[in-house]
């Protein structure tokens, strides 16, 4: 008898085959893949700031981590997706996705809901919005969790009234808190054009010159208040004036012939909130009938003679089915935001933006090129 059958034979074992480089390359950038892409759908993602909408809280540069578990992560609408794209593949016009599964989309509970004052990324709502500057013909209409990236600034949430009277917000009737990057345009009367120290040590970007005379240049300028008060004070300055739009805006939100409103006279306006109910008519609809149609998930839906038919029925009033948020640029004459396009659902909600981990300037010299007094701020 062998006493010693636990022992194999040389000839029995089997030897481990070391694995190759390609292996080890192909099994390590699998395995990065699968993290990020996780890192990125549950916790936090990395933004860039492409234009200049939020100056001067957030500048053009600036890269910034968004949390995903302060509102909850969204659950994947759309699962056929390359991992690490949004709408299309790297460098190319080609879709990064496929349509064929579209999943019901859930939040996962977060830490916070949205509150005002918020700087908030989501995805903006409207087709028109996530199509600018291509013909018709071209739209796409994306999923919810596909569409074009935004980051405002949340004025409002769910069941405020909002009003903007000579571009001071009143929310619920009382003024709301003024955020110190908060920017307006002015024009700016200089006795001669204004050399780029001034503008540098003023942080002066996205000017205009209007006109130069021998004896006065105009200027276009977006400034924040404290830096309007500064340039008054300075003696080759005539004159700092705010430009306020009282003009009808073709282009507000939500009809300006029916609502004659501009971006620094708007309002009052309820915004609509889970259960609130409203009644239906040619008003109600001009204001809300978007939300009805677009965003609450109801199927065929028409709007005739200040009426609303849901699946053949007519409706004497609505329920809404989710909440939503008026979002503004701090940038406040040069943002394209809830003014122009209405509100945000709130399963179009992203996350909320956390810190700054890099800033770089395009327009510095090369060794001037990092902001570095930026790096690692956290985002008011």
């Amino acid at each position: 008898m062998n006493w010693q059958f636990w022992k194999k034979n040389k000839e029995e074992k089997k030897e481990v085959q070391p694995k190759s480089k390609v292996r080890e390359w192909v099994d390590a950038i699998a395995f990065a893949v699968v993290a990020a892409t996780l890192i990125r759908w549950l916790i936090m993602e990395a933004y860039t700031i492409p234009t200049p909408s939020m100056e001067k809280s957030l500048l053009v540069g600036d890269f910034l981590f968004v949390s995903k578990f302060h509102y909850g992560t969204r659950t994947p609408k759309t699962p056929l997706q390359l991992p690490l794209t949004h709408q299309k593949i790297w460098f190319t016009n080609i879709p990064s996705y496929s349509k064929a599964i579209q999943l019901p989309q859930y939040r996962l509970p977060g830490i916070s809901s949205v509150k005002r004052n918020d700087v908030v990324v989501f995805n903006v709502p409207g087709i028109e919005e996530n199509n600018l500057y291509l013909p018709k013909s071209k739209w796409i209409d994306y999923p919810v969790d596909l569409k074009t990236n935004y980051i405002k600034r949340c004025v409002a949430i769910a069941g405020d009234t909002l009003q903007i009277k000579d571009h001071q917000v009143y929310i619920n009737g009382t003024l709301s808190e003024q955020e110190p990057g908060l920017q307006h345009d002015y024009s700016v009367y200089a006795k001669s054009q204004i050399n780029d120290r001034i503008l540098d040590k003023y942080e002066i970007d996205g000017f205009q010159i209007l006109s130069n005379t021998d004896n006065q240049v105009r200027y276009a300028m977006p400034l924040t208040q404290e830096t309007a008060e500064e340039l008054k004070k300075l003696p080759f300055i005539d004159s700092v004036v705010f430009e306020t739009r009282k003009n009808v805006e073709f282009n507000i939100y939500p009809d300006a012939a029916k609502f004659p409103w501009s971006g620094d006279f708007f309002g009052p306006l309820v915004v609509p909130k889970e259960g609130m109910t409203i009644n239906i008519d040619s008003t109600t609809l001009t204001l809300y009938g978007k939300m009805i149609e677009r965003y609450e998930y109801n199927e065929d839906v028409k709007m005739e003679n200040g009426k609303l038919f849901i699946d053949g029925k007519e409706l004497s009033t609505y329920t809404f089915k989710q909440n939503y948020y008026f979002m503004m640029g701090d940038n406040r004459h040069n943002s394209l935001d809830s003014r122009y396009w209405g509100f945000v659902p709130e399963d179009h909600i992203v996350g909320k933006a956390f810190f700054i981990w890099l800033s770089l300037d395009s327009n510095a010299s090369f060794f001037n090129k990092i902001r570095w007094s930026r790096f690692f701020n956290l985002i008011h």
